[in-house]
C-alpha cells in the first residue's frame, strides 16, 4: 500500500504478561481487566466491572494506560486467540489478567484508536492463526507476537481512518446507552408497581395476607411453560440461530451463530419464540438470561437454557419478574453440584409468582412492552451499523478506500 510502512510490533511495543492470583482475591478491591472484557471489546470500557485485591506494586507492574494493547494469549480454541482490546484512557489502580498480554507503546508512531481497529481487521486476525500453535490449548509466544509485522500509515491517515470507523461505534454506543435506559425504565416501573406496591389505585386497595386484594399467589407452571418445544429434525425454516451459555449475560445476547438447515450442532435444542425468556441453568449467579424478541424470525438455543414461555400473562411482566434480584437469589439457592452448580426445569416451574389483577396487568403490559420493543428496534440498528462498519474496515485497512 502506497505510503504505508511495514513495521514489526517489537519496534512499536514492549510486551508483558498479566497478573495471576487465586480466586479468593477476586470480587472486591481494585479494577481488574478480565479475559472476557478483552475478548468482547475492541476498546476497553471506561469502567471495569471486575475487581481484584491488588497491591500498589502489582498496580504499578500491571498498570493500564492509554495506548496499551491487550491481546488474549491462550485459549481453548483458535478463534479466541489473539483478540485485542485497546485502552483509550488511563485506568488508575487497575491490573489485567494473566491470560492476556499487554503491548505497551515505546514510540509515538501509533494512534491507539487506529491500532484498535487494525488488530481486529480480518487481515491481521488471520496472521494470528498462522503464528499460533495448537497443543491442548491455543497459545502465542512473546517472540512470535513481537515479530509480527503490520502496515502502518502516517499519523494523519491513521486519524482519518479511525475517525470514520469511530463514527459508527459512537452511534452504536449511543444506542446501547438508550437500551440500558429503556431496560432500567421497565424494571423501575415493575418495582414501583409490584414490589413497592404503588400501582394505580393502590390507595384504595386492601392488603390481604401480604398481597393486594384480588392478586393471586401461583406457581410459575400456572402462567408459563418451561422447555415445552423441542426442535424437530424436519423443521420448516431454512436456517437457525444457535446461542451458547457464554454468549448471554444479564439480558444481552452477545453473539449468535447462524446455521443452514441440517448444519447446526448435533445436540438437543429448544426453540425460543418471540416473547420467551431464556435462563441459563448452570451457575445462575452469572445471570445468563435474555428476552427473546424476533417477530419475523426463529432462534434455537442449546439445552443449557430453560426456555420460559408465557401462557395467560404478558411477556413483559413475566420477564421483569424472572430477572429481579430476589428471583436470581431463589435460583442460586436451588442449585445442586459443586463443580457446575445448576438448577432444573422444575425449579422454575415450582417458583412462586404473585399475579396482579387483569385490570392492573392491562395497564402495565402495554407500557412495559413499549420499552422492550424499542430495545428490539435499537438492537436491530446496532446489528446494521456493526455490519456496515465491518464491511468498511478491511477496505480502509487495505488502502482500497483512500482517506
Amino acid at each position: 500500500m502506497n505510503g504505508w510502512e511495514q513495521v514489526k510490533l517489537g519496534d512499536l511495543y514492549s510486551v508483558h504478561n498479566g497478573i495471576s492470583k487465586g480466586k479468593q482475591f477476586f470480587g472486591k478491591g481494585y479494577p481488574f481487566l478480565s479475559f472476557s472484557t478483552v475478548f468482547n471489546n475492541w476498546f476497553l470500557p471506561l469502567k471495569l466491572d471486575s475487581l481484584v485485591e491488588s497491591t500498589e506494586q502489582e498496580q504499578n507492574s500491571y498498570s493500564i494506560r492509554r495506548g496499551d494493547v491487550f491481546i488474549t494469549r491462550t485459549s481453548e480454541t483458535m478463534d479466541e486467540l489473539g483478540m485485542s482490546s485497546v485502552a483509550l484512557n488511563d485506568i488508575p489502580n487497575a491490573t489485567y489478567n494473566g491470560f492476556t498480554k499487554r503491548l505497551r507503546p515505546i514510540t509515538n508512531k501509533v494512534l491507539p484508536e487506529f491500532i484498535g481497529y487494525y488488530m481486529r481487521s480480518p487481515k491481521f486476525r488471520g496472521k494470528f492463526m498462522a503464528f499460533s500453535s495448537m497443543t491442548t490449548r491455543a497459545s502465542l509466544s512473546n517472540a512470535e507476537l513481537l515479530g509480527m509485522q503490520i502496515e502502518l500509515p502516517c499519523l494523519e491517515m491513521q486519524y482519518n481512518i479511525a475517525t470514520i470507523l469511530r463514527s459508527y461505534d459512537n452511534l452504536i454506543d449511543n444506542y446501547r446507552r438508550q437500551i440500558k435506559l429503556l431496560e432500567e425504565a421497565a424494571q423501575r416501573l415493575y418495582k414501583e408497581w409490584f414490589v413497592d406496591l404503588r400501582f394505580p389505585g393502590h390507595e384504595h386497595t386492601k392488603i390481604v395476607d401480604g398481597v393486594p386484594e384480588g392478586w393471586k399467589k401461583k406457581r410459575l407452571r400456572d402462567v408459563a411453560n418451561v422447555n415445552q418445544e423441542n426442535i424437530a429434525a424436519d423443521y420448516s425454516y431454512s436456517y437457525v440461530h444457535y446461542v451458547d451459555l457464554g454468549s448471554v449475560n444479564a439480558g444481552r445476547i452477545l453473539a449468535k451463530v447462524t446455521y443452514n438447515k441440517g448444519e447446526e450442532p448435533g445436540r438437543a435444542k429448544r426453540r425460543a419464540k418471540d416473547g420467551d425468556t431464556i435462563w441459563g441453568m448452570v451457575r445462575p449467579n452469572l445471570k445468563s438470561y435474555a428476552l427473546i424478541q424476533h417477530p419475523d424470525d426463529a432462534d434455537v438455543f442449546s439445552t443449557g437454557f430453560a426456555v420460559i414461555s408465557p401462557i395467560d400473562i404478558g411477556f413483559a411482566f413475566l420477564h421483569c419478574y424472572l430477572t429481579t434480584d430476589s428471583y436470581i437469589g431463589y435460583l442460586v439457592n436451588c442449585t445442586n453440584g459443586a463443580a457446575y452448580p445448576a438448577v432444573k426445569p422444575c425449579h422454575f416451574e415450582d417458583s412462586e409468582i404473585i399475579v396482579p389483577t387483569d385490570k392492573t396487568l392491562k395497564i402495565f403490559e402495554p407500557m412495559a412492552q413499549r420499552y422492550f420493543r424499542n430495545v428490539y428496534q435499537l438492537e436491530r440498528q446496532i446489528i446494521l451499523l456493526t455490519e456496515a462498519r465491518d464491511r468498511l474496515l478491511p477496505k480502509l485497512m487495505s488502502g482500497e478506500i483512500k482517506v
